[in-house]
């Protein structure tokens, strides 16, 4: 598996935008055949902090995600809502060995 934390910081008068932005790009992510989770976090202490934490099958299925119509439309509406650019870190899942959570 092929595993991303994205941690994203967005303008506090964007928190609501941002957040609808996103469940629209889960739900669709989800549909995808390389997509094994796609989870949307929201920061208990700081509401505008999120993290994307996103399981693929493999590293080829994250690269297909990017070049589908749904991350195109999530990707150029959040861009203005951004306080910081996001980063990424990049996993491998150690338990449980198949994923089954």
């Amino acid at each position: 598996m092929h595993i991303v934390h994205v941690q994203i910081r967005v303008l506090p008068e964007a928190v609501e935008d941002f957040k609808r932005a996103c469940l629209a790009n889960a739900q669709a992510s989800l549909r995808e055949p390389g997509i094994r989770r796609f989870d949307v976090l929201q920061s208990q202490e700081d509401p505008t902090r999120f993290q994307l934490v996103e399981v693929y099958n493999a590293p080829g299925d994250q690269a297909a995600h990017r070049l589908t119509a749904h991350y195109a439309a999530w990707s150029q509406a959040v861009a203005p809502m951004m306080a910081e650019p996001r980063s990424a870190l990049k996993f491998n899942n150690v338990f449980p060995p198949d994923g089954a959570w």
